[in-house]
């Protein structure tokens, strides 16, 4: 029985090291080298290459690196008996809380403006918010979500929330469903992505949801690249319904030189770094579940498959 591992684009050392560490004798591979596909029955995964899971036949397990999973869900060829499981972790919803804590903050006193103007050595003084006064709409009320509307509660925002089925979520004004939606986003001057990738949220940062919010509104990505029609946000910020966009996520990563996120003045650029998985934080849920598999028990933070999250 072994593990494999497989992120290409990242460095697997620190995950190989940290499995060792907490489990002592687990035999792990790493993608791609030599290794006997059948001895794997548990994999731990981020941007697998698509149709490579077929290949183990006694693959009993994938554990996604993060608390995303849309990038195993979204292989066709993924086996059907196969079973995911996702991190939750109080670090990444730690981390999730200050960076979009601090980009709220950014954006309401102004920040990205001085940064704009210190380069031009342009002496001009910004008209801010205050928090007292600052609606914030959060769509997604999930672990990170619920993270999120708590962190603004008690840095003194007015903080709502949507989600697509109903959810009672502590100092959040919450809506839910698609009857729900547009008075959710009439109350968001500051709307924040939280959303899990599925078929149903593919795309719904679109203009036909950028109209119903507030004019002047400003967006903030933290989901996934994929909720957002790119052409449709540059739109909405050019024609002034939209005041700008904070992007940590994007439909294609690294951002390409040539993208026109790079050069426009009222998007803010980040490279997916609002919460990062650090293998020794995260290990010992893994190394659980790879003993509760071997055990045949109920796996923890397992990803319902038909809702996709």
């Amino acid at each position: 029985m072994s593990v494999l591992v497989v992120c290409p684009g990242k460095d697997p050392e620190n995950w190989v090291k940290a499995l060792k560490n907490q489990h002592p004798g687990m035999n792990v591979y790493v993608y791609p080298e030599e290794h006997d596909t059948e001895e794997v029955e548990f994999a731990i995964t981020w941007n697998h290459p698509r149709g490579l899971f077929k290949n183990y036949p006694n693959l009993k397990v994938i554990a996604s690196m993060g608390a995303g999973v849309d990038h195993i869900l979204s292989d066709a060829a993924l086996p059907d008996n196969v079973e995911v499981t996702k991190i939750v972790d109080d670090t990444l919803t730690e981390d999730m809380g200050d960076f979009v804590l601090s980009q709220v903050m950014n954006h309401i006193r102004g920040l990205h403006h001085y940064v704009k103007n210190q380069q031009k050595k342009q002496w001009e003084k910004f008209q801010y918010k205050r928090p007292q006064n600052t609606k914030v709409g959060i769509m997604g009320l999930g672990v990170l979500g619920n993270a999120v509307a708590d962190k603004l509660h008690k840095n003194f925002f007015k903080v709502y929330g949507w989600s697509r089925t109903e959810k009672n979520c502590d100092n959040v004004t919450s809506f839910h469903g698609k009857d729900q939606l547009q008075e959710f986003l009439e109350n968001s001057e500051i709307l924040v992505c939280l959303l899990p990738l599925t078929d149903d949220t593919c795309d719904i940062l679109n203009a036909d949801l950028f109209d119903m919010l507030p004019e002047g509104a400003y967006i903030i990505n933290v989901a996934r690249g994929e909720h957002l029609v790119e052409h449709d946000l540059m739109k909405m910020i050019d024609n002034g319904h939209l005041s700008g966009a904070s992007l940590d996520v994007f439909r294609e990563e690294p951002l390409p030189d040539e993208h026109p996120f790079w050069d426009h003045p009222r998007i803010n650029i980040t490279p997916h770094i609002a919460s990062l998985t650090k293998p020794e934080s995260v290990v010992a849920q893994i190394a659980e579940n790879y003993d509760r598999m071997k055990e045949d028990e109920p796996l923890k933070n397992k990803v319902e498959m038909e809702k996709g999250y």
